[in-house]
């Protein structure tokens, strides 16, 4: 006997009238030894009850790569381009469901389609991939009533559990917004979505922060939701049991159900909220917890909330993952939040808000790293003078502008004005925040480099020195910056006459580089970038 999708336990284990003749369908599956009864679900822990022993299920995971390309050719036919092929059923998670359905697809749109073209509107954007994964081309095989588009064979398991456990339905949905690896347990408890799960059970966010025992139920609440979407195999822990994953298709299906609903937003603002309040600043302290969290904050790029102060939480989010990917050497996406968390600034609190212009100085170092002089030049003009003019010519926002600008001039050999720039950076540095504040320790090291590349070694090593010493009284003896500035003096040294050969070696950047933090709500602090 075959009992096909036996996804909703009330059918098996619920009566209908109430009376004690009733019994639960369950009940009238055969008990013999003879034969055999084979049952697919989508939820384990009906597998669990209907087995009766957890040997006897048998979990059928994800496609290996061979037999997914099998399978589209066995539903395709014979495939003439076999590497896009391959690209696609990647793309496709490797889902049975899914192959099937691109191949019926590309079928049905043929000649006007091919699998490359299917790839590329794959692509090309949610809009476009939700569009394709919503076709249903109909299987005389599959049940007349069961849908043959991915999208809703998904979806009617998300209304279950909604039906069954709202507050597991709420937490699918705010980790559909995530990047699908990496999403870390700590992270959810401390969501909204954390504080709604407990309200739903009936205990409000005063108890839950003021008693002990109801922090407990409100986890008890958590792994009661996190077992339900792991017997639905919606969502996968790794080996420790603290950090999640879910399948791409997995995520969209969840977010189109929401959107459907109308209640995307709602998800949208707690995922953005919750990553704003997560992802610090790149500073040396913060790098491990910045690397751990980037992917989700390239995942927020395409999440821009439509409430204007969640906005502005939002450009922040990004203005501080563009300051990490600049140090990561990952310009082109540190440019592209960066633009984008500009652009917001911009709109809400006007081109000469302090964040603004924070976020348009860091956008122009990240020119200037792209070696687009010209373009990060007269971006940093525009801030310095409006800082100078709104924050005053001493202010740390307006030195590290002069400072960046002295950059752009040092990169195009005009040595005179950047060492000018410097030089009145560093002594308005010393006065206002002291000889030994990272920002004038940077200004410092950049004056250093400025002299390097006029072959000044006396007057570069001087302030080598200077700095070195500097840091590792401040920093320690095994600091990152430390050990730059001793590796910048061994350069020195070895550009004065112990060279082992004659090319010259550039001395790295030491400290911040000089760019102002974004914080987004115009707040007093000032903190280098890292």
């Amino acid at each position: 006997m075959a009992v096909d999708s036996a996804d909703d336990r009330d059918v098996f284990y619920s009566s209908n009238g109430g009376t004690g003749e009733d019994k639960p369908l369950a009940e009238y599956l055969p008990q013999s030894r003879n034969g055999s009864i084979l049952v697919t679900t989508r939820d384990k822990d009906l597998a669990r009850r209907l087995t009766g022993d957890h040997k006897s299920i048998i979990e059928v995971g994800t496609m290996v790569p061979s037999d997914a390309l099998l399978l589209f050719e066995n539903k395709f036919g014979l495939l003439s381009d076999s590497d896009s092929a391959a690209e696609l059923v990647q793309a496709l998670d490797y889902f049975p469901l899914a192959i099937s359905q691109a191949a019926s697809y590309i079928q049905k749109m043929t000649p006007r389609s091919s699998v490359g073209k299917y790839l590329a509107k794959f692509r090309a954007g949610e809009r476009k991939k939700i569009r394709l994964l919503g076709h249903d081309s109909g299987d005389l095989r599959r049940d007349g009533s069961a849908s043959n588009a991915i999208l809703t064979t998904w979806q009617i398991s998300f209304q279950h559990i909604r039906t069954k456990r709202r507050s597991a339905a709420d937490l699918l949905s705010l980790m559909s917004f995530f990047d699908r690896q990496g999403i870390p347990e700590a992270l959810l408890k401390s969501s909204r979505y954390h504080q709604n799960a407990a309200q739903q059970r009936g205990r409000s966010e005063l108890e839950d922060a003021g008693s002990n025992g109801s922090d407990s139920e409100s986890d008890d609440t958590f792994e009661d939701d996190i077992a339900i979407l792991r017997d639905y195999c919606l969502i996968i822990p790794n080996d420790d049991g603290d950090v999640f994953e879910m399948h791409g298709l997995v995520q969209l299906s969840t977010r189109k159900w929401l959107e459907a609903r109308k209640l995307q937003e709602k998800f949208k603002q707690q995922f953005v909220s919750l990553m704003a309040a997560s992802f610090p600043e790149a500073d040396y302290a913060n790098l491990m917890r910045c690397q751990s969290l980037f992917a989700h904050v390239e995942a927020a790029m395409d999440f821009r909330p439509a409430d204007n102060r969640l906005e502005i939480a939002w450009a922040t989010l990004l203005c501080n993952g563009g300051w990490y990917a600049k140090l990561q050497g990952k310009y082109n996406i540190a440019e592209q939040m960066l633009c984008e968390a500009g652009r917001s600034y911009k709109r809400i609190l006007g081109k000469e808000n302090r964040a603004t212009l924070k976020s348009t100085s860091l956008f122009a170092s990240v020119l200037l790293d792209k070696g687009l002089w010209g373009k990060a030049e007269k971006l940093l003009v525009q801030v310095t003078e409006t800082s100078k003019t709104k924050l005053g010519a001493d202010h740390p926002d307006t030195l590290t502008s002069i400072a960046n600008l002295a950059l752009t001039y040092r990169n195009q050999g005009r040595w005179e004005e950047a060492e000018k720039l410097l030089v009145q950076v560093i002594e308005t540095s010393k006065a206002k925040l002291g000889a030994d504040h990272p920002d004038t320790l940077t200004s410092i090291a950049n004056l250093a480099t400025t002299f390097w590349h006029q072959g000044r070694w006396e007057e570069v090593e001087k302030l080598d020195i200077q700095v070195m010493e500097t840091i590792k009284a401040k920093l320690g003896a095994d600091h990152p910056d430390t050990l730059t500035n001793i590796a910048n003096l061994a350069t020195t040294f070895w550009n004065q006459g112990r060279q082992l050969s004659s090319n010259a070696q550039e001395p790295g950047t030491v400290g911040g580089g000089g760019e102002a933090g974004c914080t987004g709500d115009g707040d007093e602090q000032d903190k280098a970038w890292g």
